[in-house]
């Protein structure tokens, strides 16, 4: 039995009635829609490749140690891929509402933790395809080189034919006891550790500065921010909608305002709950909305591994700034602050930290804290670089993909962003009952990414460049009024001929 990391764990610790942890994407391809041997064989052919897709979780006695991966000798893959369709029209509304009750669903713990849905019935001949997968198994960023494998760069790849997997036994109770005795006293496992900080002294007092400044960044974002209607108790059910942007008009954004990508992003975001508080008749002058941002920490030579390698670092959206230019420079300053602090390294050392206390204690304490208010931020948002080209599935081309993200504890809307082929999709998750205004949150994300891109040709040339220093946060002159979102324009014009110089960061 291959035992799960420490991260990895703590996403089944953290999951009860109300908190599913799945992460997922809806995936828009030109038609027909395959048929379903076509569809079965396809992952069938690609399954041993991703081995874990044929793995389910076993835990140990007591928690006494951290759960691991076994084969499942009953897999069926007939049960992981499924078929559904939607109602005509079979629109943006429809699909949106097939995704928010998917994900709504529980995984069976008792299987491997995936689901695929094959979605017919979309109008202008398309499909999709609705993925569903236990954070625990893959995070946001090792999971765009799973999607590599099951799609291909090329419409005319060759089939493959599926190969031959015979599940190799379980354990039996005798050596799950003996693991659980080695789980419980985990601190064992530290000493190679130990004697690797002895053996570089120098090495050592250097990341434990490194982790003392870290700490002290991270510090100030740990008070509650402001209360808002974004924070409090949900229930099981969910709602999903989608927003899109060009990745072309991001970067002619960033090379004329500053920033990075990420920046521009955020930017985009923080015009959105500036929309919904709004409209939700909320004070937002002074009020910023605090989200996590998890960041990879994954070593190079770990991509392709399986286990999670992410770290948080927490950002406050300027919600109060109706001037999207001052809004972009705001969070650049703080997004310039956390990499200087190396905010990012102070989350993975409390993950290392967090290695010194037996499992059986961890899976308490972290199940407890999902008994406890959590009010340190008001939402989360992930971005994931994907790829640049088109992907085919069964020689279908993929048209859009937008992610799926869970809900954090007590935290009730979360957004993640997808770049795929020139294009940015915004994936918004919020609770059914509370936020029944998400449009309003999808369509001021994409009104204010126009802004951006208005005051983007308006700016001279030169002058906010990239290379240049950021502007300074200003007033209110020239930008948003606080008016109902509806009462302003909710689309913004294709630029296809922007230019989409410069790098992504």
């Amino acid at each position: 039995m291959e035992r799960m990391s420490l991260l990895d764990a703590t996403f089944l610790y953290v999951e009860d009635d109300a908190t599913p942890m799945h992460i997922g994407g809806a995936a828009v391809f030109e038609g027909p829609p395959p048929t379903h041997d076509e569809l079965v064989s396809r992952f069938e052919a690609k399954l041993h490749r991703v081995p874990r897709y044929r793995q389910k979780v076993r835990f140990l006695p007591l928690d006494v140690g951290r759960p691991g991966w076994v084969d499942d000798p009953h897999f069926n893959i007939d049960y992981h891929v499924r078929r559904t369709a939607l109602p005509a029209p079979g629109g943006r509304e429809e699909l949106q509402n097939l995704v928010g009750r998917v994900m709504s669903q529980h995984l069976d713990r008792a299987r491997p933790l995936w689901e695929v849905w094959a979605v017919e019935g979309l109008d202008d001949g398309r499909w999709a395809l609705v993925s569903k997968v236990h954070h625990c198994l893959v995070d946001g960023v090792s999971s765009i080189d799973l999607m590599s494998v099951l799609f291909d760069s090329e419409s005319d790849s060759p089939r493959l034919e599926a190969v031959p997997w015979r599940p190799r036994p379980e354990p039996s109770a005798v050596e799950l006891f003996a693991q659980s005795l080695a789980g419980a006293l985990s601190p064992v496992e530290l000493v190679p550790r130990v004697l690797a900080a002895l053996r570089s002294p120098t090495a050592t007092l250097r990341h434990g500065i490194e982790a003392v400044r870290a700490f002290g960044s991270v510090a100030s974002k740990l008070l509650p921010p402001p209360v808002t209607s974004l924070n409090g108790p949900h229930g099981p059910h969910r709602r999903w909608a989608s927003a899109h942007a060009s990745l072309a008009d991001v970067k002619l954004v960033r090379a004329s305002l500053g920033g990075t990508v990420n920046d521009v992003v955020l930017a985009a975001i923080t015009g959105g709950f500036r929309d919904l508080l709004i409209s939700r008749g909320e004070r937002v002058e002074g009020r910023p909305v605090r989200t996590l941002v998890p960041v990879s920490v994954r070593a190079e030579h770990e991509r392709g591994t399986y286990n999670n390698r992410v770290s948080p670092v927490f950002a406050d959206l300027p919600v109060g700034l109706s001037d999207p230019v001052a809004r972009l420079a705001n969070i650049r300053a703080q997004m310039d602050g956390i990499k200087e602090s190396k905010g990012a390294v102070a989350g993975e050392r409390l993950v290392d930290l967090a290695g010194f206390s037996p499992p059986m204690l961890l899976a308490a304490a972290q199940r407890l804290a999902t008994l406890i208010p959590q009010q340190t931020v008001n939402t989360g948002t992930t971005n994931v670089p994907g790829p640049q080209h088109p992907m085919y599935f069964a020689g279908r081309r993929l048209i859009e993909s937008t992610p799926i993200v869970p809900l954090l504890a007590s935290v009730r809307i979360v957004v993640g962003i997808f770049s795929y082929d020139g294009h940015l999709y915004f994936g918004i998750t919020g609770e059914y009952d509370t936020v029944p205004d998400i449009d309003v949150l999808r369509r001021g994300i994409e009104a204010a990414m126009a802004e951006l891109l208005a005051a983007a040709r308006a700016a001279p040339v030169g002058v906010n460049g990239a290379g240049g220093a950021a502007p300074k946060p200003t007033g209110s002159a020239g930008g948003r009024d606080g008016r109902p979102p509806a009462q302003r324009r909710e689309s913004r014009e294709e630029d296809s001929n922007a230019d989409a110089s410069g790098g992504e960061s």
